[in-house]
């Protein structure tokens, strides 16, 4: 769809609007677009403007109920009167903005409003969603990262286009090259109405002290300061991007467990610039907010005396809700507080869930995310295991009573790893979280049973993938994800008198 435009100033914001469209158009000429509508000036141009050049069936405008200011609702009210006006479809949702302790108001309020529009684009399957920041912005946002010491990932400030982490939606701006002043002048000529937020006359903020005291003093100084500053947001991003690429490849070295863990002697091998650079790429991968320079350059002076041979327990980083580990060579996050020792059972508590089972093949357990996996081994399939099994056990126990090494490999796997039906019919099945202090034997009838704790770490298990479902039958300990079945549970030597089932779990993932 094409508009006329009759004034330069229009014609200018049509134009970068038209770019834009024909960006989204060459790989999706039907999709739609997204429009984040907080009311004010900036977005009642970038709103009326789409419509004019992709037409109203191809645009949804977007509004976030803050509730800061007593004038929200009336806000509200408008955004929707506006968008009607215009024959757009018009989504709201309303957010709590969380005042949490070292973050500022400014910040929380973009954080649950990003969220809300992420929330939104998802819920009307839309994948494009555009957004009203012009140059005077991203010359505000130039300079409080500069203020602020900010790296090259500050001072790149805001991209032209965007995918946040977890979003559906790319984040476009199409008027980023273009002046507040351009914008208003669009809304003079076209008779828009909108909202003026009287927070921004607030010079308690900071980029509000920005634009009302410190721009105007230099546009009279240096009047090209806006397009040096935007240079400055294009080549820092340029840098930016040369270093996430030697972040990606060190990444590719250390990673393990799908980037949700370091290999601790790969990070260190590095030179702290190197090792730093790699840390910060990382945590952005993890979804977290930047750390500080001196926090991220604390923990990796903390992570190099654990390398030397420290105890990793002693580490006392914590980010973002979560604490920095160093286990078995591994260094990872996990939520909670460092001060505190590693937590190594379940941190969210489920329900119990139950099964008489009949046969079923598999349990589906939602609030774990997996499922049960009941295979049963009969006839032939069965008396074969049994053979293996008491084979195996005997090697076994002379092998226990000569003093020899144990060899894992060697133990009687079909006994340890299959169950009689008569076990699981006996009582009710249930699956619950861990609690601490459970014990299990895996070994032979008279081996003693370890905690679960010590056997997760026996195997080398991390914590992050400890959080599985108990299987218990009636009161009793019979099943555990990544270690088996327990002995003491079924103390039995397998026949070929009955068949047997072997239990499996599998991650919502790995279940197809």
């Amino acid at each position: 769809m094409t508009s006329t435009a009759d004034s330069p100033a229009e014609r200018l914001v049509i134009e970068a609007l038209g770019v834009a469209l024909a960006a989204l158009d060459a790989r999706d000429p039907h999709a739609r677009i997204a429009v984040a509508f907080s009311g004010g000036v900036d977005s009642s141009v970038l709103l009326d403007a789409a419509v004019r050049v992709a037409g109203a069936s191809r645009v949804i405008a977007l509004h976030v109920h803050h509730g800061l200011s007593p004038h929200a609702d009336a806000w509200l009210a408008h955004c929707e009167a506006f968008a009607r006006e215009r024959g757009v479809a018009f989504d709201a949702r309303q957010v709590e903005v969380a005042r949490a302790s070292g973050v500022s108001i400014e910040a929380a309020a973009r954080d649950a409003r990003y969220r809300a529009l992420d929330a939104m684009c998802a819920a009307h399957g839309i994948r494009t969603l555009w957004l009203a920041q012009h140059a005077d912005d991203q010359a505000e946002t130039v300079l409080l990262q500069l203020l602020r010491g900010a790296g090259l990932a500050g001072l790149a400030a805001m991209a032209p286009e965007f995918l946040a982490a977890g979003a559906t939606a790319t984040r476009v701006r199409p008027l980023l090259h273009l002046l507040r002043a351009q914008l208003e002048h669009y809304a003079g000529a076209r008779q828009l109405r909108w909202i003026d937020d009287e927070s921004n006359a607030d010079t308690r903020y900071a980029r509000n002290a920005l634009r009302h005291q410190v721009m105007p003093a230099l546009a009279v100084h240096f009047p090209g300061f806006r397009d040096a500053l935007a240079r400055t947001a294009v080549h820092a991003a340029s840098a930016q991007r040369l270093l996430d690429t030697l972040a990606r490849a060190d990444l590719d070295s250390a990673s393990r467990d799908e980037g949700r863990a370091l290999e601790q002697h790969v990070l260190l091998a590095l030179d702290d610039d190197r090792a730093l650079n790699l840390l910060r790429y990382w945590m952005r991968t993890l979804g977290f907010v930047a750390a500080s320079s001196a926090r991220l350059a604390d923990a990796l002076r903390q992570l190099r005396e654990v390398g030397a041979g420290q105890d990793g327990h002693r580490l006392r980083i914590d980010h973002a809700g979560h604490a920095l580990r160093s286990y078995r060579g591994l260094v990872y996050w996990e939520a909670g507080d460092s001060s505190e020792p590693a937590d190594e059972t379940a941190l969210v508590e489920r329900e119990v869930s139950e099964l008489a089972w009949q046969g079923e093949a598999v349990w589906r357990l939602p609030q774990w995310r997996g499922t049960f996996v009941f295979a049963v081994v009969e006839g032939e399939a069965a008396s074969a295991a049994a053979d293996a099994s008491n084979e195996a056990h005997d090697a076994h126990e002379a092998r226990e009573s000569t003093h020899e090494p144990k060899n894992d490999a060697a133990r009687p796997v079909a006994l340890l790893d299959t169950i009689p039906l008569s076990v699981l019919q006996r009582a009710v099945l249930r699956a619950r979280a861990r609690r601490g202090g459970e014990r299990m034997r895996t070994g032979s009838p008279d081996a003693p049973s370890r905690t679960l704790k010590n056997l997760f770490q026996e195997r080398g298990i991390p914590v992050w993938k400890r959080d599985v479902p108990l299987l218990y039958v009636g009161d009793e300990l019979l099943f555990v994800p990544l270690i088996g079945v327990n002995r003491a549970t079924v103390n039995d030597v397998p026949s070929s008198a009955e068949a047997r089932v072997k239990i499996l779990w599998r991650d919502d993932l790995l279940i197809a």
